[in-house]
């Protein structure tokens, strides 16, 4: 069998013309719809960005209105209880007059004056290491060995020894009597 050469018929070229514009028409449509989509995808994006906007702005309100309420709270309490004010021109000296009269020595009749006790540190010139070294061993150091412990309590206070070496010599002059005491 010889094959036979297709005829094409007049209505298969219109029919292929009808699809190819039907498919034309569907991906014009496609594209319009998707389009469509992203363009309410942005709006629902920018509807949930006010909405973000509107609930910080809404918190950030309810904030304000909490400390104001709590500054109104905290004002109450100063007038009833504590009695508090802002410093105003009365509170301060206008001369130097009137800084001089405060300097005036007390009528007959006025109060004694408060007095608070006060201690100077005392100095150490040693630094952080003489706090390791034991009296015994930091007398040796100053005055060579160190004969007899009155001799080292001696030493100790005639020096002005700081808190920790007069603390340490006297547990060692109680340790030492303890020892002569056996």
């Amino acid at each position: 069998m010889a094959s036979r050469p297709t005829q094409v018929r007049p209505g298969s070229r219109i029919r292929q013309i009808g699809w190819a514009l039907v498919l034309g028409l569907c991906v014009a449509i496609f594209l319009a719809l998707t389009f469509k989509v992203n363009a309410v995808k942005s709006e629902v994006r920018l509807t949930e960005r006010q909405i973000i906007t509107m609930e910080r702005e809404a918190l950030m309100l309810e904030t304000e209105f909490q400390t104001r309420s709590s500054q109104r709270q905290l004002a109450s309490w100063n007038a009833v209880e504590f009695g508090y004010v802002a410093p105003s021109a009365r509170h301060f000296l206008e001369s130097e007059r009137q800084l001089a009269a405060l300097g005036l020595p007390r009528g007959l009749n006025a109060p004694d004056p408060i007095r608070v006790a006060r201690s100077e540190p005392v100095v150490e010139d040693e630094g952080l290491f003489a706090d390791w070294v034991s009296p015994v061993a930091a007398a040796e150091i100053d005055n060579g060995p160190v004969e007899s412990e009155t001799d080292l309590a001696a030493d100790l206070s005639d020096k002005g020894a700081s808190l920790a070496k007069r603390l340490a010599r006297s547990s060692t002059v109680s340790s030492g009597l303890s020892d002569a005491g056996q």
